[in-house]
């Protein structure tokens, strides 16, 4: 659950620490006092996109904090992605700290736990701990697609969408396929040619990788090899042979050195030192003697390897790469050439697509099937709420029909609304009045999120276009809602928020002639005042503040 929200330099909030508890909070205040501000900072820190004009004026820098704490199964998910990208683990994965900064220029930095994170990596992040239902989420709902992906997302088909849109994917690929190898005819077998040609003479070739580094080595060596003795033989010479060799004056050294020990202690470590030189000294020339056996003077061996590598020169030149890319052409020839072959396959293309028509006809029927079924289950809860939301008689349905096979599968997914007893249910975007489709699309939200694995759900003013005993009704709900999940909703009606848990009020104050905004958490008293002013506006009297409290004691 979202556990604390901070800002710093934001809008017009100066500063401000915001704790939140579990089960209904609502959030107050008059219009115009920054309600929105805080859900906007909340949607920063979620990966929506930021620019200078959210920096506090006079500011250089906006801030933003925000934990979460992170329970039940929720955990090891989080736990799984921060581990995923990278990011560490606080409490053992039972608390999330996300930061968002903007500066002047609109750059903005944001991390997670510490560590740098992009804007994607919050809305991914963001998507498993807070659902945000705009006040403009009723008309989304007038969107097909935004109702196909509701009632699947609802229906947790969504990895079921995912499998049928890959297979659609993979067969319109296939599709395309065997439209180039049915229409491109002698160009394709042009270019089959090439390649063949292009692969027998790399096959002819065979360059094994690393071979270009190898035999320059190789060649360094063989082409240098009377430099190479003659230098070895040279300091054979001068460690161990010459008369003044270093060997025999190491060893008149030692031998100095050890008849002044005797007299003096402190030189028994030069001595010590000494030993292990003449030591190093005979590993050298035992060394250097190895090496000179070794040593391969063998002229064709030498004309060999420049061959090979003029060989390997020129096949580079002709296929414009370095020599040591070679290898890797060669590779890729052959599997240009096998996938090649394999598209020009017309009767073998056909085959494969009829197989994969076949899988997305299976999984697209599976996926329609849920659909119908959740369709269903979906409608008949819908109906059952709008007969709480001056909607009796009222009812919804799911129509699941056939349409010609597209990425999300094999049907057409609309809303239908019958708003009163007896009427033909309709397309909602004919028949739904705003208020009519305010209420609507808040039953859809409270009913849909009960299956919500989100802990945080947070209605902004999506009450708007409602009043009376439906407001009582949808606060409510939303309080029924808080039993299962973290609700925060900002709302002008005192139904709704005389429901609350707990109550935050969002003031506006002029300072130093500055506009500041500002959140107070209302007591017992501090509510009753502020649900009169909402139910009596600019005057409030004894009667409103009865009224507030009937509302509080009626909770």
């Amino acid at each position: 659950m979202l556990q604390s929200l901070a800002l710093r330099d934001f809008v017009i909030v100066d500063r401000l620490e915001l704790d939140f508890s579990k089960g209904f909070s609502v959030l107050t205040g008059e219009t115009g006092a920054g309600k929105s501000i805080l859900l906007d900072a909340l949607g920063l820190a979620l990966g929506e996109r930021a620019d200078s004009s959210q920096i506090r004026e006079g500011a250089s820098r906006a801030e933003i904090s925000v934990i979460f704490e992170i329970e039940g199964e929720l955990q090891n998910s989080v736990r799984s992605w921060l581990e995923e990208n990278d990011f560490f683990s606080e409490n053992d994965g039972t608390s999330l700290v996300i930061k968002r900064s903007i500066d002047s220029s609109g750059r903005s930095k944001a991390y997670i736990n510490g560590g740098v994170a992009s804007l994607n990596q919050l809305r991914e992040i963001g998507d498993r701990l807070v659902d945000i239902h705009g006040q403009h989420a009723h008309q989304l709902l007038l969107k097909g697609g935004a109702q196909r992906e509701l009632l699947d997302r609802h229906a947790n088909l969504l990895q079921d969408v995912s499998e049928v849109h890959q297979a659609f994917r993979v067969m319109n690929e296939t599709a395309k396929q065997l439209k180039q190898a049915e229409d491109a005819g002698a160009d394709l077998q042009r270019e089959k040619e090439r390649l063949e040609w292009q692969l027998e003479e790399l096959n002819e070739i065979a360059p094994q990788p690393k071979e270009w580094e190898e035999i320059q080595v190789d060649h360094a060596r063989l082409a240098n090899s009377a430099k190479i003795i003659q230098g070895s033989q040279t300091a054979i010479d001068l460690l161990s042979d010459a008369e003044q060799s270093i060997e025999s004056q190491l060893n008149r050294a030692k031998q100095e050195i050890d008849s002044l020990v005797e007299h003096d202690a402190a030189l028994k470590e030069i001595s010590e030192n000494l030993d292990s030189a003449q030591i190093q000294v005979d590993e050298a020339i035992h060394g250097l003697n190895r090496y000179l056996q070794k040593m391969d003077l063998d002229p064709d061996r030498l004309a060999e390897i420049e061959e090979r590598m003029q060989t390997l020169h020129s096949a580079a030149r002709k296929y414009k790469v370095n020599p040591e890319e070679l290898p890797a052409l060669w590779v890729a020839t052959q599997e240009k050439l096998d996938a090649f072959t394999a598209a020009q396959d017309i009767d073998a293309l056909r085959k494969k697509l009829q197989t994969l028509e076949q899988t997305f006809s299976t999984l697209a029927k599976k996926l329609s099937s849920k659909r119908q079924k959740a369709a269903l289950v979906l409608s008949q809860s819908v109906t059952q709420a709008m007969q709480n939301l001056a909607m009796s008689g009222g009812q919804l349905q799911i129509a699941v029909t056939p349409c010609e096979p597209y990425s999300h599968g094999i049907d057409q997914i609309e809303f239908l609304i019958a708003a009163h007893a007896g009427s033909t249910p309709r397309p909602l975007s004919k028949v739904a009045s705003g208020g009519e489709l305010a209420r609507i699309s808040l039953a859809i939200s409270v009913i849909t999120s009960k299956a919500s694995f989100t802990p945080t759900l947070i209605f902004d003013e999506v009450d708007s276009g409602i009043g009376g005993a439906v407001a009582q009704t949808v606060g409510e709900l939303l309080k029924q809602l808080g039993q299962s999940h973290q609700i925060l909703c900002v709302t002008h009606l005192a139904q709704v928020a005389a429901q609350g848990d707990h109550h935050f009020k969002v003031v506006k104050q002029q300072m130093n002639g500055k506009t500041k905004s500002g959140v107070e958490s209302l007591g017992r008293q501090e509510r009753i005042e502020e649900i009169a002013r909402m139910l009596g506006g600019t005057s409030i009297t004894d009667t409103t503040r009865r009224h507030a409290r009937e509302l509080l004691n009626m909770t």
